[in-house]
C-alpha cells in the first residue's frame, strides 16, 4: 500500500536523531585543499599557507556554510560570491566566514573574528 501523506503514525517524536542527519548538516572537517564541499560538513576549518581560489562543489540554493579559516594570505572566492560584511583579517587567530547560497551562482558571505 502506498502512502500519500504523512502521519503521526508513519513519522513518530524522536525520530530524526543526529546520527540520522545527512553529513552536511552536521560535523566538522578540515579543508585540505582548495574545494569546499558543501555535501561533507557543516563547519569547515583551514589554515592557508598560501594564497587560495577556493572552489564550491555540491552546493545547492538555501544551503549555509560556516568556515574558520585563518593565515596571512589571500583568499579569492568563487564567482558569484559577494562579501556582504566584515573583510578577512589576515593577523586573527581565527576568521569566521559563514556563505549562505541564494541563487544560481550566487552567494552572501559574510567576515567576522573575536572581538578584541
Amino acid at each position: 500500500m502506498a502512502i500519500t501523506k504523512v502521519t503521526s503514525s508513519v513519522l513518530s517524536d524522536s525520530t530524526i536523531t543526529q546520527e540520522k542527519l545527512y553529513p552536511g548538516f552536521k560535523g566538522t572537517s578540515a579543508i585540505s585543499g582548495t574545494e569546499i564541499n558543501w555535501d561533507s560538513s557543516a563547519v569547515f576549518t583551514k589554515t592557508l599557507g598560501a594564497a587560495t581560489t577556493f572552489t564550491y562543489v555540491n552546493d545547492e540554493i538555501g544551503m549555509v556554510k560556516d568556515l574558520v579559516i585563518s593565515g596571512a594570505y589571500q583568499i579569492t572566492w568563487p564567482t558569484g560570491t559577494k562579501i556582504i560584511a566584515g573583510e578577512y583579517d589576515t593577523a586573527a587567530s581565527a576568521n569566521f566566514i559563514q556563505i549562505v547560497k541564494t541563487g544560481a551562482a550566487e552567494y552572501f558571505l559574510s567576515i567576522s573574528k573575536e572581538a578584541s
